[in-house]
Parts: C-alpha cells; sequence; structure tokens
C-alpha cells in the first residue's frame, strides 16, 4: 500500500477532535484487514477495550519478550479473558536461558544489545507481521512519548507501508486515566521492556 504524505495529513484533519471509537470505526470502514499490536503495558486496556467493542475478532498480537513481570503477565491474562481478545503471542526462537548465557543482559551502550532487541522483539514482530499480512495495524502510540512519535499522527505510514493507526494519539494520561475508570478496566504500571530501558528511548518498531 502506498501512503502519500499529503493524503494522510488530509485523513488526520479530518479526525483530529473525534473520539477513538469513531477514528477506529473510520478506519475499519474501508474493508481493509487489520490486526491490534499490544504489550500490555500502561494505559493499554484502552486501546485493546476501544477496538474490540468495534472489530470482537481483530487479530490482537502481543510480542512477548519473555521478559515481562508478573504482573504484566496476569494482567494479560486477565484482559484476554475480559475482553475475549482474539489473541496471537510470538515468542522469540531462542529461550531466556539461551540468550543469558551467550549475551546476558546487554546495556543500550553494549553492542550486543541491538541483537539481543532483534531476537526479542523485532525478529518476532517480523514474524507475525508476515504471518498476518495486515494493511492496518492500530496501535496505542502518543504524543509526548518520544520525540519520534511526536512528529507521527492519529494516521501514519507503518511497518511494510501498512497505515498505522494511533486513535489515542492525541490523549494524556490524564484522559486515559478517566476512560479506564468509565469502562472499569484495570492498569498495569509494573511493565518492563528491556529492550528500550529508557522510558523515551525507540526499541525499533515504530520506526
Amino acid at each position: 500500500m502506498i501512503l502519500k504524505k499529503e493524503h494522510l495529513a488530509g485523513r488526520n484533519r479530518q479526525l483530529r477532535g473525534k473520539i477513538p471509537a469513531e477514528i477506529i470505526a473510520a478506519v475499519l470502514h474501508e474493508g481493509k484487514k487489520a490486526v491490534l499490536t499490544t504489550n500490555f503495558r500502561p494505559y493499554e486496556a484502552a486501546i485493546l477495550h476501544a477496538v474490540t467493542r468495534v472489530q470482537p475478532d481483530i487479530p490482537v498480537i502481543w510480542c512477548d519478550t519473555g521478559y515481562n513481570t508478573p504482573q504484566t503477565y496476569r494482567h494479560a491474562e486477565e484482559l484476554t479473558h475480559r475482553l475475549g481478545l482474539n489473541l496471537f503471542c510470538y515468542i522469540p526462537r531462542q529461550t531466556a536461558a539461551w540468550r543469558q548465557a551467550i549475551l546476558g543482559m546487554p546495556s543500550v551502550e553494549d553492542p550486543l544489545h541491538a541483537e539481543f532487541t532483534r531476537q526479542v522483539k523485532l525478529e518476532p514482530f517480523e514474524r507475525a507481521m508476515n504471518e498476518h499480512q495486515p494493511e492496518v495495524w492500530f496501535t496505542n502510540l502518543r504524543k509526548g512519548q518520544t520525540a519520534h512519535r511526536d512528529s507521527l499522527d492519529i494516521l501514519s505510514p507503518g511497518h511494510g507501508g501498512v497505515l498505522k493507526a494511533s486513535p489515542f494519539y492525541h490523549w494524556s494520561d490524564a484522559e486515559l486515566d478517566g476512560y479506564l475508570r468509565q469502562h472499569g478496566l484495570p492498569n498495569e504500571l509494573r511493565y518492563h521492556d528491556p529492550t528500550k530501558a529508557l522510558e523515551n528511548r525507540e526499541c525499533g518498531l515504530h520506526r
């Protein structure tokens, strides 16, 4: 799919000011094959709830690094059952024990960190996208998370030319807190991503 910047800019102007449910419905109305990715980090319950209320059977892709906290795994289990997620879990080809013996847990300054990230996140993600072949990719990117994400919008070019849709892009944490309260959804604040180390650092999926 070829995504022209001018076309996306016009569509983003049309969507700005609409609530997430309206954005999701507008994107899905085009009939393109869509997936929703999640890592069950803070506020992921909002995007999972919003998208599955519009398309309950949408494939939900979780690339589990194997380094999540016990709280995150329990949160994922709760949301999967509560929202009836059509969940597809992708894990690294190498076990954590193998990786610990060969790579350890390299810091972001270590040249081995790039290979670590490839193994635990990028390769499983590539595998997931190749298997599902989506035209639309729903994600919970938001403005203010990183410098790179500040350059995006509700709709932006994604992996392999897919249309990346971020319905909560302009929402603040406070607004998301309100959404979770309104719908009685849990949050998960003990999430840990070993590929990022710093909250404002990109891991490579959204480049």
